[in-house]
C-alpha cells in the first residue's frame, strides 16, 4: 500500500528557523523541503538542511528545489554522502535545472546551451558515486579516473528531480528516483506521472509507485501577485485555482484529487499573509487525516 506523506515548505531566515525546525520535530511532521533563494531571506538548502537534521532524531529534510547544474558533481556527492552517513534515510535531495528566479540564473553557469546535457551528467554522475566503487567517468563536461567516496552510504541516497516540461519528465524516468513537480493540475500530474513511468519503461527501469510528489502553496488570503505571476509562467492557461489552493479546504480537495492521479507525497508551503502559527494549525490535522 501506498503511503501518503504531507511535508512543510519553508521559507524562514537564518533568526526562526531552529525554533521552526524543533516544532516541526515536537509535532511529528513528516518532513521539511527548503528552496533554492539566494536573493531573498530563506536559509541556504544544504546548510539549513544540516542544521535541522543535526537539532532533530526524526525529521526529514528535503530541497525543494536546490540546482545541479553549475555545481561540481563530485562535491554534491560528496555533501549528500555525507549528510546521509550522520542522518541516516532522512536526506531528501530534489535537484531542478535552473533556479525558478531568473535574476539567479548567472549564480550556477554552464557552457551556453548544454544546461539540460550538463545536468544529466551530473546527475549520472552523483548517483554512481553514491553507489560504486573506483568510478571511471569519461563524459562531456566531466571526468573521474577510479574514484571512490569513502564514506558512501550504506543505503543509497534516493535522488528527486524537479520540473515540469516533457524533458524533465523524461528526465525522472531515465535518470531519477522520484518526482517533485509544481504548479501542474490534477489533470497535468496523471500525465506527468505516465510520462515518467513511460519513460522508465523504455530505459529498462522503474520508479517506485510512491515516488511521485507535487509542492502544493496554501494562499488562505489571496494568491499573492508574485505567485500569480510564477503559476501564469509555468502553466499558461490553466486555471489558479487547479494550481494553488486558496483554503484549507481547497488544499484537501486538490489533495484528493492528485491523489487519483498516483501523486502520494505532498509538500504544503504557506503564501501571503498568513501566520506560522494559523498554517501548523490547519496543516497538523490535515496531515494526520491523509496519513491515516
Amino acid at each position: 500500500m501506498v503511503k501518503v506523506r504531507l511535508g512543510v515548505g519553508l521559507g524562514a531566515g537564518a533568526a526562526d528557523f531552529p525554533s521552526v525546525v524543533d516544532e516541526l520535530e515536537s509535532a511529528g511532521v513528516d518532513s521539511l523541503w527548503l528552496s533554492e533563494v539566494v536573493y531573498g531571506a530563506n536559509v541556504e538548502p544544504l546548510i539549513g538542511m544540516t542544521h535541522a537534521l543535526a537539532r532533530t532524531v526524526r525529521l526529514k529534510v528535503g530541497t525543494g528545489v536546490s540546482v545541479l547544474p553549475g555545481r561540481h558533481p563530485v562535491l554534491v556527492a560528496k555533501q549528500l554522502a555525507t549528510l546521509a552517513g550522520l542522518a541516516p534515510r532522512r536526506v531528501l535531495p530534489v535537484f531542478g535545472l535552473r533556479p525558478a528566479r531568473r535574476a539567479e540564473w548567472n549564480l550556477f553557469p554552464v557552457p551556453s546551451g548544454r544546461r539540460a546535457a550538463v545536468f544529466d551528467e551530473s546527475l549520472q554522475l552523483v548517483k554512481l558515486l553514491l553507489t560504486s566503487d573506483n568510478v571511471q567517468f569519461s563524459g562531456e563536461f566531466f571526468q573521474l579516473d577510479g574514484v571512490s567516496l569513502a564514506d558512501r552510504p550504506a543505503r543509497p541516497v534516493d535522488i528527486w528531480v524537479g520540473g515540469s516540461a516533457p524533458s524533465a519528465l523524461r528526465r525522472v524516468g531515465r535518470l531519477a528516483d522520484g518526482w517533485l513537480g509544481s504548479f501542474v493540475s490534477p489533470s497535468q500530474a496523471k500525465l506527468a506521472v505516465e510520462t515518467i513511468k513511460a519513460a522508465a519503461a523504455d530505459a529498462g527501469r522503474e520508479v517506485e509507485e510512491d515516488h511521485y510528489g507535487l509542492s502544493l502553496a496554501v494562499a488562505p488570503f489571496g494568491i499573492p501577485p508574485e505567485l500569480a505571476r510564477a503559476a501564469s509562467d509555468r502553466a499558461p492557461g490553466i486555471d489558479p485555482a487547479d494550481l494553488v489552493a486558496t483554503s484549507w479546504d481547497d488544499a484537501r480537495r486538490l489533495l484528493d484529487r492528485y491523489l487519483d492521479a498516483g501523486l502520494s507525497k505532498f509538500v504544503l508551503r504557506p503564501a501571503g499573509p498568513v501566520s506560522w502559527s494559523d498554517f501548523m494549525r490547519h496543516f497538523l490535522p490535515l496531515a494526520e487525516a491523509l496519513h491515516n
